[in-house]
């Protein structure tokens, strides 16, 4: 199956790097177009090549990766998903600028991370993904780690655990067997109504938790 990433951030291009160190090949792309990507790809080696945000999205699969006040406006306008396989790889959370005052704002929480979390109201935020990605077929994954360690599936003599959710059993299937070439221990949480809220960053039970399995 081809691979499409959506994103050349820490997340897009980590995932980048742990499929190219297993020989597998992606197309990944962002809204400034493949020739900023030029660095990245040749770092990446040649099973990695740079695409516009539509090639990549023509994949068999496709990760999201881009911050969530993106999301809207980089989706939009896309041709049809046809049934393909989206990978929502997002999070609920604003990037603080550390020079402006809502980097040290005391009623933020996470403010000391360098985040802050968006209200969705009532809504879990695969839930508000999924509308905006009509015909597809989601599955929640690689959002609940920390981005820097994706590049390193296979750490300290064992697997690096990777939750993933969806309600398509034949998405789920072709999602974990991704995750187990590129070396990872996937670990299915069920329907995306059970999986989404577990996984998503900030405030998800499973949310950061870093398993290795040995």
């Amino acid at each position: 199956m081809k691979i499409g990433i959506i994103g050349s951030g820490a997340l897009g291009s980590n995932v980048a790097r742990a499929l190219s160190q297993k020989g597998l090949s992606a197309t990944i792309a962002n809204k400034s177009g493949p020739a900023s990507l030029a660095a990245l790809v040749a770092e990446l080696g040649p099973n990695i090549t740079a695409g516009t945000v539509e090639e990549a999205a023509s994949a068999d699969i496709v990760l999201v990766a881009v911050p969530w006040v993106a999301l809207e406006s980089l989706l939009s306008g896309l041709p049809a998903w046809n049934n393909r396989i989206v990978i929502d790889g997002t999070n609920p959370v604003l990037f603080l600028d550390p020079n402006l005052p809502d980097a040290k704002d005391p009623s933020n929480p996470l403010a000391a991370y360098g985040i802050k979390a968006i209200d969705l109201g009532n809504q879990y935020s695969s839930a508000v993904f999924r509308e905006l990605v009509p015909g597809a077929r989601v599955v929640k994954a690689f959002n609940h780690l920390d981005a820097r360690v994706l590049s390193q599936p296979e750490v300290a003599g064992g697997q690096r655990t990777l939750f993933y959710s969806g309600d398509d059993a034949a998405a789920k299937a072709e999602v974990r067997k991704l995750l187990e070439t590129t070396g990872f221990f996937p670990v299915d949480l069920g329907p995306l109504d059970v999986g989404g809220p577990l996984m998503q960053l900030p405030f998800g039970a499973l949310a950061m938790t870093n398993f290795i399995k040995e």
